[in-house]
């Protein structure tokens, strides 16, 4: 695989990972509110925040590519970085069992309840609380796919490619959970958010050096070495938080108790 290839498979990758994560987590709040109160405006809801993160995508591609490439790659390396840190420290910890797991049979379990006790309210003959619930929920989790996807595509002079990486997770997710109508408890999130946490730290390193002038052994197939010592470090740092819960567990448990 070339270089070129390898860097666009990446950027298709990364794109799907990270729309597949956000889009289970709206999908979530969409099913919700639309099973316990209807889905009509529920639909109207998330349709709207979909027809208005497009028009976010379609102001800022252009107006992104008019940046010089190397501040791009600068300013958008640093930006993947602290979102791509956010993202894998939450994830470390979670497999690290500091943190509890993301479940979102939970989430629905929740978020229907509060949906169900919510007092109706019609404003323009819909149900406002559906449709704004939905439009929020859609609206905000899919703003970091819009990030993802105009500054993925930007740096590599590609828009297009990773809106198609992001379109296949929203198709294949919103698909998947009309199908069967129920959250998407069985995808395996907590797992591609680490690899999403992953790949996105790969990425801000990697465009935020180019963009400081460093020039990368190997071109773009350097990713790849970056890409295994964020793994090796991740992996490291798992294992060294699931020693330590042990060892408090222990500790708590005192010496008298049969393990």
């Amino acid at each position: 695989m070339d270089h070129v290839a390898l860097s666009r498979t990446f950027l298709v990758l990364a794109a799907f990972l990270a729309s597949a994560v956000e889009m289970v987590e709206a999908l979530t709040i969409v099913l919700a509110v639309g099973v316990t109160r209807g889905w009509r405006s529920t639909l109207i809801g998330a349709g709207t925040a979909t027809v208005a993160l497009a028009a976010v995508v379609s102001v800022l591609g252009p107006a992104v590519t008019l940046i010089p490439i190397d501040v791009l790659r600068l300013v958008v390396g640093a930006l993947l970085l602290t979102f791509g840190l956010q993202w894998l420290r939450k994830a470390i910890l979670r497999a690290g069992g500091f943190v509890p797991l993301h479940d979102e049979a939970a989430i629905f379990a929740r978020e229907t309840e509060e949906a169900g006790r919510a007092t109706h309210e019609e404003r323009a003959g819909l149900d406002w609380y559906s449709f704004t619930l939905a439009f929020k929920g859609v609206f905000l989790e899919g703003l970091e796919v819009a990030f993802i996807v105009v500054t993925f595509g930007s740096t590599q002079g590609s828009i297009p490619l990773a809106a198609v990486g992001a379109g296949a997770a929203v198709v294949i997710v919103v698909g998947v959970g009309f199908l069967v109508r129920a959250p998407l408890s069985r995808v395996p999130e907590n797992t591609m958010k680490f690899a999403v946490g992953a790949m996105l730290t790969s990425f801000g390193t990697f465009w935020g050096a180019e963009g400081a002038g460093v020039t990368w052994p190997g071109s773009d197939a350097a990713l790849l070495g970056v890409l295994a010592f964020v793994l090796l470090v991740s992996f490291g740092l798992v294992a060294v938080l699931r020693r330590t819960r042990e060892r408090s567990m222990a500790a708590v448990a005192g010496p008298g108790v049969d393990r």
